[in-house]
């Protein structure tokens, strides 16, 4: 199947990946855009694993406030250069994850952040819900309900407020495809008014 340029410019359009990667997708899905934002997504997953152990030594800090200004929210997004940091695309993504913190409260950024009190206290409450199920499905249960409570608690494994098809960690993996540097999450805060 021939790939035409207007197949690459528009999946390049919705990702932002490079042509050479579009067109590779594409080729690879034989011209499918889903199949191909697909392959893409888990070619992100593995350029972002390459990169882990590299230094974070630049990134840019953006801030969210809600309409009627009762809500807001600062994140820092880490990056390896000023290059990067600096980049508008880059700091368009940081204000989109302060946007998700203000409108989701996230209690953790990453799960390495989820420490044992909180575990061992969501655990108490799944249990009393699981009931005098056998011990093997029992667990199974509490399980499954620790992990969905988690991931709706924890940034990182968010779906995305305006793309709920794409989480957070999506995101972040899709920008270190782009700009090839290691990407993360460093501090957040969110501020809500008493009122």
């Amino acid at each position: 199947m021939v790939i035409t340029t207007e197949q690459i410019k528009a999946l390049r359009d919705e990702t932002k990946v490079s042509v050479m990667q579009c067109k590779k997708a594409l080729e690879e899905s034989a011209g499918d855009i889903e199949k191909a934002k697909i392959l893409l997504r888990k070619q992100s997953a593995i350029t972002a694993s390459k990169k882990a152990e590299r230094t974070l030594g630049a990134g840019t800090v953006a801030s969210y406030i809600h309409a009627g200004g009762t809500v807001g929210a600062m994140v820092e997004l880490l990056c390896e250069t000023d290059f990067v940091a600096k980049n508008e695309e880059f700091q368009n993504l940081t204000r989109e994850i302060a946007m998700q913190v203000a409108a989701t409260a996230p209690e953790f950024v990453k799960p390495e952040d989820i420490d044992e009190d909180a575990t061992t206290k969501a655990r108490e409450i799944f249990e009393k819900e699981a009931g005098n199920k056998p011990a093997d499905i029992k667990e199974k249960i509490i399980k499954g309900k620790l992990d969905a409570y988690f991931a709706e608690k924890t940034l990182i494994n968010q779906p995305h407020i305006k793309n709920p098809e794409v989480t957070i960690k999506m995101l972040i993996d899709g920008a270190i495809q782009k700009f090839g540097e290691k990407i993360e999450i460093g501090r957040v805060a969110r501020f809500s008014a008493k009122g």
